[in-house]
Formats: C-alpha cells, structure tokens, sequence
C-alpha cells in the first residue's frame, strides 16, 4: 500500500480541495498522512519539531509558496519526493495548477514523473564557539535589520578570506532556486536551479558599486556583524527568526542533503519564468 503525504495551507480553499483529493487518494488503497500548515510567527523555538514518516512515497503540498518551504522543512533530510499544487498567481515552488491536481496525482502516482535536485543550504550560528542552532534552507537565509536599527556593518568572508564589509540594510545569501525570491526583489540575478552556485546579495547597500555577487557551491561563507552592531535577525526560508549580535558567526555552505522536487512532463523552467514574471515579445 502506497502511503502519500498531503501538506496543506490553512486556507479554505485549499482545505477544500484537500478534503476531495484525500478521500479520492482513499478510494484507491492509498494510505494518507495528513499535515496542516501552521503559520510561523519568526521566532525560532527549542520545541523540537515532527517531521514527516520516512517511507511517504511522495508529499503533495496544496498552497503557495510559503507552504511549500513549510513542508520541505516537515521532509526534513529524508528524501521524500515533493510536489506542489499552487491555489492563486504567485509562486515559482508549485508548479501544478488546483484544477489540474487529479490528473497530476495519476501521473506520479503511475511512476511517470522525474525529480529534479535543488539545493539546500546549511546554515549554523555559533557564539563563544558553541553551535546555537543549524537550519537547512531551500530558498535563503536574510540576515536583516530591524526597523529602527541603523545600517548594519556585515563582515563577508569567503572560505576565510575576508570579502568586504557590506554596509546595507541587511544581506541575502540565496540558493539558485531561492533567487526568484527575496533576492530577485533585492536586485539579484536569476539563476537556473541547475547551475551550482550561490548568491550574495546586499538590501539596499549604502555604496552603489557594492552589487550582488555569485560565488561556487563548494565554498563556505561566513558573516559577522561588526561591533556594537544590534537589532539584527537572521531569517531561514522566512519561515523561523533567530536575534543575532556581534558576537554571533553565520556559517553558510552548501547541505549534504537537496530537495528532490517531482517534475510531470512538458514542464519547462523558462516557460514558468516567463509566466510569474510576466514576460512577453515575440518568437525569434
């Protein structure tokens, strides 16, 4: 018997159709583990967090692409396929639309469907040389100032090599999947999930020469906040929140473990860059 995770958006609609798909995935012997999305309130917690029975077949996450972060943080390091049902316009994670979801699951559930690996990123905080936290990132880690903080001095270095001092509202290190995010918004480049590199990207940079920067996959990247520096937060996938001060180092280097994302034939990386960024022109 096949057992199927559904990861769903507390959002009406989306439970809705849920509802519909999980008795639908019943009628045929299939086993359904069923998660609702929690929303996240930034602040990171020592609860320890549930994640998803290791033998799930696949996930089908119904929402957006918030939900769909969620539930890649649910899989955790197991190598669970994942495959996201969009419910609205926005989004670059789901690529299947609700009204087509049916036809869809009897795809990948028939075995005809590729994965395609992203990239994760792992990210550890250590004070005093003790390890304070470790998150696994699909998208970005945004280290950001808060509303009433000054510029934040932010000390880059590239496998120990110091880089520069961003001074900026805050800096983006993204993932190739992660640069149709916060980064793009930032001013980075969009970069195929394919290309294994990762970008910098500072928000809003006090000097205009300081510009987003693309540096290989294989090296480790470590941020310091310069002294004296305060109100300063380092998101994860804009999922949880952790406070940081200058006594705090970010490690970011590539994780051991990528998301196996599922891919249902005729889909196309650059037909769906041209429909969320509403691209147009005519054919060469």
């Amino acid at each position: 018997m096949k057992k199927i995770g559904l990861f769903v958006k507390a959002d009406d609609e989306a439970a809705k159709k849920a509802d519909e798909f999980e008795t639908w995935l019943r009628s045929k012997q299939i086993h359904v583990v069923r998660k609702e999305s929690i929303p996240s309130n930034l602040l990171h917690t020592e609860k320890p967090q549930s994640y998803a029975p290791s033998d799930l077949f696949c996930v089908f996450v119904l929402g957006g692409d918030g939900t769909f972060l969620s539930a890649v943080r649910w899989i955790g390091n197991h190598t669970i396929p994942v495959h996201g049902i969009k419910f609205g316009d926005v989004g670059f994670l789901a690529e299947t639309a609700a009204d087509h979801l049916f036809s869809a699951a009897e795809t990948i559930l028939s075995g005809l469907f590729t994965t395609e690996n992203r990239m994760r990123l792992l990210v550890t905080v250590i004070r005093s040389g003790k390890e304070l936290l470790c998150e696994a990132v699909l998208n970005d880690v945004v280290i950001n100032k808060g509303a009433l903080a000054k510029l934040a001095n932010i000390e880059t270095y590239v496998d120990d090599h110091y880089l520069t001092t961003y001074r900026a509202d805050g800096l983006i290190v993204a993932t190739p999947t992660g640069s149709t995010a916060y980064s793009l918004a930032a001013g980075g480049p969009i970069l195929h999930p394919s290309v294994p590199g990762i970008i910098i990207t500072p928000i809003s940079p006090f000097t205009l020469t300081i510009r987003p920067l693309i540096v290989p996959d294989a090296v480790r990247i470590k941020i310091r906040l310069a002294e004296k520096t305060s109100d300063i937060m380092v998101t994860f996938d804009g999922q949880s929140g952790f406070q940081i001060n200058d006594q705090d180092t970010i490690v970011v280097e590539k994780g051991p473990q990528p998301v196996n994302m599922i891919t249902v034939p005729d889909y196309n990386y650059f037909d769906l860059l041209k429909a969320k960024l509403r691209w147009s022109g005519g054919r060469g």
